[in-house]
Parts: C-alpha cells; structure tokens; sequence
C-alpha cells in the first residue's frame, strides 16, 4: 500500500471555527485513506500523534493559530513565522527520512508548500500543491511573496487549485499547468426535508464574518427588506464568527426591534451545519470575493438553492447550471433584490440544476481525480 503524506494548516482541532476552515480536508484524508496509509501534517500549539486504521496525524507546535493571521508586512509577525517554519521543517523532514513517502500533497500553497518543497530537495520525496485563493489574491501586491509561491508551484509534479478561474491564475503566474481540483465535505445523507414550495421560507448563511464574505453586505441588505418582503420571510438564521462581530451583533438588533425574524450563533459543526442546510430553503453568500466556497458544495448535496454575489466561478456555475439566483452586482441593493427574487420563486424549480451541478461536487470524485492524477508517483 503506497505513503501519502499530507502536509496542511486547516486540519480541525476539535474546536468549533477550527472545522469551519478544514473540516473538508479531514474528510479528504479519511477517505483517501481508504486506498492508501496516510499521514497527516498540522500545526497546533501543542505536539500530538494519533492513529486511527490507515490514517494518523501529527500535529506540531507554533507559536500562533491560525496561521491566517500571521503577516509578513508586520515586523512583529516575525519572529512568529520564522518559528513556524523551522517547527514544521524540521518534524516534516524528520518523519519523511523516517517514512520514506511516495508523495507529499500540500494543503496549501503557503507554507505547506515550502515544507513538501524542503522535503523534495533533501529526500527526493515528489510533491503536489493543492492551491486556495487565499493564496493567490494575497499574492498580488507583494513580488517578494509571489517568486516564493512561483518557486514552490515551479518544482511541484502536480498543481491543484479549488476553483476554475483560480486554476488559470495559477497557471499565469507560474507557467505550470495547473488543474481543477474541488473541495468538498462528506456529508451522511439522512432524509431530506422537502424545501417550502411557497412563503415564508428559511434563509441561512452559514460562515464567516469577514469583510471577503460580505456578512456586512448581508446585513445591510436585510434591512434594505420592507415589510412585504419580510411576509415571505419565516426566519433567517445566521451562523459563524470572525473579526465583523460586533457589527453583526449591532444590525441583528436593529432588526430584532423592528421584529424581523433574525437569529445568530456561533461556528458549528459539520452535523449541525447539515441540519442547517436542511432546514433552510435558500443559502446565502453576499461574498465580495470568492472562488468556489465549501458551503456551496455543502448546498449541492443538501439540494438547497443559493442566493449569491456574481464574484469568482459562482457567476459561471450557477447560471450554466441554474441551481440558484445570481445577484446583478456586488452591493446590499442588489443582494436585497436577489433576496425578493428569491422568496417569489420556489426553490423547487432549482433541483434539477443543483442535482446536475453536484456531479462534480463529490468528495469520492476528488478523491478518485486525485489518486488517478499520481498513480504513477
């Protein structure tokens, strides 16, 4: 059976928010390990090992988590970096002399890229880069950052990205071709309630409360609703967390005095947010941008519509597919009249749309892409 290691920085931890960031990869390294051992790589504050059948994970020490929030612009950020690199170097390294890979596959470009790249210099241990946008936009206004992650995605064997015009961007700045690879999560598939065929209907968003998924322009454009579009409105339900808190709290009362069904709640698991997607009728993502987000695959196996900005491969996908309502612009006005159009229509006349767009949405397809793309490494 061949070695695979794993190298990434969104591995939940068993926190809630933790899994809201990689509850698909820890899906992905379960199911792989189904045709291969497996061995996981993930930065935590404490060291720990763990095995479960042909799948373990070893997670070492930083200083800081998440990684997302370490800087390269800030001189105080680096003194943290430098010990994230040399900790994750020097246990990766280590355990490859040890284990002797068949491949590394680095979730994501930066650092985990760095670390499998480190490894292929020193052991000749072949890698592949799955890429996030994260990687790519942040990429744009520092040439310093930009020739590290061309460096990296140069000497790669494979180059993944999560989203189709995020492959092509790949593709630009680093001449490598660079292939489209989605992320998904299992989801166990209980009996689905049946959507409302008419008002009122459930709304959710389901993420988190950053300024890049819009949750400001979310609520803005709820109380862009007047009391007609509220009629149709049996309860919207709010869920995550992140730095715009404070302003979600704010606008949630503003709405709850005037009545409006509105509740909000923290991150929640995978179980919950499959509950989640069930109950609503229309999933929202006011996203400013975006490539291809998780709960929009999360909605296409729950056959849930979605409401959405027109940014990133969401514009494509939905309208070839038909599988939700496309905003006209990125602005509360436009995502409020999404939101009428949305609530004037059943989410009925979608299903077929959501059940021919969620082919490729498949966690056991990604997998199968996968394994085919490096059988031969």
């Amino acid at each position: 059976m061949r070695h695979l290691g794993i190298i990434t920085t969104s591995f939940p931890s068993g926190e809630l928010g933790s899994e809201a960031a990689g509850s698909f990869v820890s899906d992905f390294c379960q199911k792989l390990s189904e045709s291969a051992r497996v061995t996981v790589f993930a930065p935590d504050l404490k060291s720990s090992r763990k095995q479960t059948g042909n799948l373990e994970i070893i997670r070492f020490t930083v200083p800081r988590l998440p990684l997302s929030s370490l800087k390269p612009s800030n001189p105080l950020h680096w003194i943290a970096i430098i010990r994230t690199l040399i900790s994750g170097t020097r246990i990766i390294c280590k355990e490859t002399a040890l284990r002797r890979f068949d491949y590394l596959f680095a979730l994501w470009a930066i650092p985990s890229g760095y670390w499998a790249r480190k490894c292929w210099h020193k052991y000749g241990v072949r890698y592949g880069i799955w890429a996030l946008g994260s990687d790519i936009w942040a990429m744009k206004d520092k040439p310093f950052i930009k020739n590290i992650l061309r460096e990296i995605m140069h000497d790669a064997e494979h180059c993944f990205a999560d989203g189709l015009q995020l492959a092509k961007d790949v593709e630009s700045i680093t001449g490598r071709r660079c292939m489209f690879l989605p992320s998904s999560r299992e989801f166990n598939k209980p009996e689905k309630r049946k959507k409302h065929i008419k008002p009122p209907y459930n709304l959710a968003y389901l993420g988190r409360w950053h300024p890049n998924k819009g949750i400001d322009i979310l609520m803005d454009s709820l109380l862009e609703l007047q009391d007609n579009d509220w009629d149709k409105i049996k309860e919207v339900r709010i869920r995550g967390g992140g730095p715009l808190q404070d302003l979600v709290n704010v606008q949630v009362s503003r709405l709850l005095k005037v009545g409006r069904p509105v509740s909000i709640g923290g991150y929640i698991s995978k179980d919950e947010a499959m509950e989640l997607l069930d109950w609503t009728d229309y999933l929202l993502i006011p996203s400013r941008i975006e490539s291809i987000p998780v709960v929009f695959s999360d909605a296409l196996q729950s056959e849930t519509p979605v409401i959405s900005m027109p940014v990133g491969d969401l514009t494509e996908l939905i309208k070839k597919n038909s599988c939700g309502i496309l905003a006209c612009d990125v602005t509360p006005v436009a995502f409020s009249e999404s939101i009428r159009l949305g609530l004037s229509r059943s989410p009925d006349c979608f299903l077929a749309g959501i059940r021919e767009n969620a082919v490729q949405f498949n966690l056991d397809s990604t997998v199968k892409k996968f394994i085919e793309t490096i059988k031969n490494y």
